[in-house]
C-alpha cells in the first residue's frame, strides 16, 4: 500500500483552509468564563458550558481577543456592567473561528454583548436576594439601630487605598472636633478575593465586638470594574448577621450591590461614610445642644412663675398671720381656763382627803402612844431585873480582863492583870500559876 504522509504543519493547514471556508462568518455564543486574563493588551479566555442538572462540564474552547480589540470592547463592558471580565461570569461574545498552523484552534473574540452579562448577574442577584428572604435575614441589619455616640468604628478596607486615607482624614480632622477611634481590619477590595477576606475580617471584629459601635465597609477607590465580590450569598449572609450596625460606602453608581442592599446604611463613597458618622454625633450634639436651651428656658419659666406666686403669697402673710395669731389666742385661752378649773378641782379633792386623815390621825396616834408606852415600861422593868449592880448587892462578883468578863480561867495566862468588881469597889489582881502543882 503506497502511504503518502503530510507534515504537520501541512495538515494544520488543510484543517485551517477547512475551518475558513467552512466558518467564514462571525457566530454569537453564550458560554461561562472559566478563566480571563488580560497579557500584554490581549485578553485570553477560557469558556466553558456546564450541565444544567450536575455542573459538569460538557464543553470547552480557548478565545482570544486581541489588543485593538480588547482596548475598544473593554471600557464598553465595564461601563455598562460595573465590572471586569472574571472567572463564573456568564458573556455572550461574537466570534470567528481561526486555527493557526503553530497555536492550534481558538474563538477569536470580535464583540461582547453586555447586556446578556447584566441579565444573567441580576438573576443571579434576584436569586441571592430570595434566598436571603427565605432564610429571614435580609431585613435583621435594617432593626439595628446606629449608637448615638457612634464614635468607636471598625473599619474594613485595604490599608493601602486612598479611599481609607480619606476617610479617617474626613473622620479624624472634622470640623466639630469630635474625637473618633479607628482601626482597620485589611481586606481585599476587588477580585475574586473580596469574599474570603471581608468575611474573615468581619470574624475578626466579632471577637472584640464589644470595642465597636459601628463597622464600616469602604472600597478604596479606582475603577468601578471587579464588583461582583460584594454580590455573593456568603459574604450578605455575614453582613446580615452581624451583630453591629454595618455601614457601606464600597464607591460605585450602579444599582446597589447585594452587600449594600443587607447592610444597615448605604452611601456612594469612603468620604460619605465618614460623614454619615460625623452627622449623627453632630444631630446628637444639636439635639442636646437644644434639649439644654429647653431645659434652661423651662427653669427659667419656672423660676418666673414661682417668684410671682411667692411674692402673692408673701403679700397675704400678713393677714393670714393675724388670723392665726387670733385663733391660737383663744385657744391658749380656753387651754388656761381649762387649766385653772381642773388644777382648783384637784386642790379641793386633795384638801378633803387632808382632812379626812387629820381628823383620823389623832385617835390612832394617840392609841399608838399608849400601847408604845406600856412597852417602853416593860422593858425598864426588865432591864432593872438584869442591871449587874443589883448582883454586885446580892453578894456577886464580875471579874473584867481587859475590861471584859472572864467566862473561862483557862484563857488567862501568867501575868495576866485582872479587875474584880463587888458590890463596895474594885480589885485588881496578876496571875500567878503554880508550876509545881501538876
Amino acid at each position: 500500500m503506497d502511504r503518502h504522509a503530510l507534515t504537520l504543519f501541512e495538515l494544520n493547514s488543510l484543517v485551517s483552509n477547512v475551518i475558513d471556508t467552512a466558518f467564514d462568518h462571525a457566530f454569537w455564543v453564550e458560554a461561562e468564563l472559566s478563566e480571563a486574563r488580560e497579557v500584554r493588551g490581549h485578553c485570553y479566555m477560557e469558556l466553558i458550558q456546564k450541565d444544567i442538572f450536575s455542573a459538569t462540564p460538557v464543553a470547552k474552547a480557548s478565545a482570544k481577543c486581541w489588543k485593538t480589540t480588547w482596548a475598544r470592547l473593554r471600557p464598553k463592558f465595564e461601563r455598562a456592567t460595573g465590572q471586569g471580565l472574571h472567572a463564573g461570569m456568564k458573556v455572550m461574545l461574537r466570534v470567528t473561528a481561526n486555527f493557526h498552523e503553530a497555536y492550534g484552534f481558538a474563538w477569536i473574540v470580535q464583540d461582547i454583548d453586555p447586556t446578556y452579562t447584566l441579565g444573567d448577574m441580576a438573576r443571579k442577584r434576584l436569586d441571592i436576594i430570595r434566598q436571603l428572604k427565605e432564610e429571614g435575614v435580609f431585613d435583621l441589619q435594617k432593626e439595628l439601630t446606629i449608637p448615638m455616640f457612634a464614635q468607636r468604628v471598625a473599619v474594613i478596607s485595604s490599608e493601602s487605598a486612598a479611599g481609607y486615607g480619606d476617610f479617617c482624614h474626613q473622620l479624624l480632622d472634622n470640623d466639630h472636633g469630635f474625637a473618633f477611634s479607628v482601626r482597620l481590619f485589611p481586606a481585599i477590595m476587588q477580585g475574586e478575593q473580596v469574599e474570603a477576606t471581608v468575611i474573615n475580617a468581619l470574624n475578626d471584629i466579632y471577637n472584640y465586638v464589644d470595642d465597636f459601635d459601628v463597622v464600616v465597609i469602604i472600597r478604596g477607590g479606582g475603577a468601578t470594574a471587579d464588583m461582583s465580590g460584594f454580590d455573593t450569598l456568603a459574604l450578605a449572609e455575614n453582613v446580615a448577621n452581624f451583630p453591629l450596625p454595618i455601614i457601606t460606602g464600597i464607591g460605585h453608581d450602579r444599582d446597589e450591590s447585594v452587600l449594600d442592599m443587607v447592610s444597615n446604611t448605604r452611601v456612594k463613597t469612603p468620604t460619605a461614610a465618614a460623614a454619615f458618622l460625623v452627622d449623627n454625633l453632630a444631630g446628637l450634639w444639636s439635639h442636646i445642644d437644644a434639649m439644654r436651651e429647653r431645659v434652661a428656658t423651662t427653669v427659667r419659666r419656672r423660676m418666673e412663675t414661682e417668684r410671682q406666686r411667692l411674692g402673692r403669697i408673701s403679700g397675704r402673710v400678713p393677714l393670714l398671720f393675724s388670723l392665726v395669731k387670733e385663733r391660737q389666742q383663744a385657744k391658749l385661752t380656753r387651754l388656761m381656763t381649762d387649766i385653772s378649773g381642773t388644777i382648783r378641782e384637784r386642790l379641793q379633792r386633795a384638801m378633803h382627803e387632808i382632812d379626812v386623815i387629820d381628823n383620823n390621825i389623832a385617835p390612832l396616834v394617840e392609841r399608838k402612844l399608849t400601847l408604845e408606852g406600856n412597852r417602853v415600861d416593860r422593858l425598864a422593868l426588865r432591864a432593872e431585873a438584869l442591871d449587874p449592880q443589883l448582883l454586885l448587892k446580892r453578894g456577886y462578883s464580875i471579874t473584867l480582863f481587859n475590861g471584859k468578863a472572864v467566862h473561862d480561867p483557862a484563857t488567862l495566862k501568867e501575868g495576866d492583870v485582872i479587875e474584880t468588881r463587888v458590890e463596895k469597889g474594885s480589885i485588881v489582881s496578876t496571875i500567878h500559876l503554880d508550876k509545881q502543882k501538876p
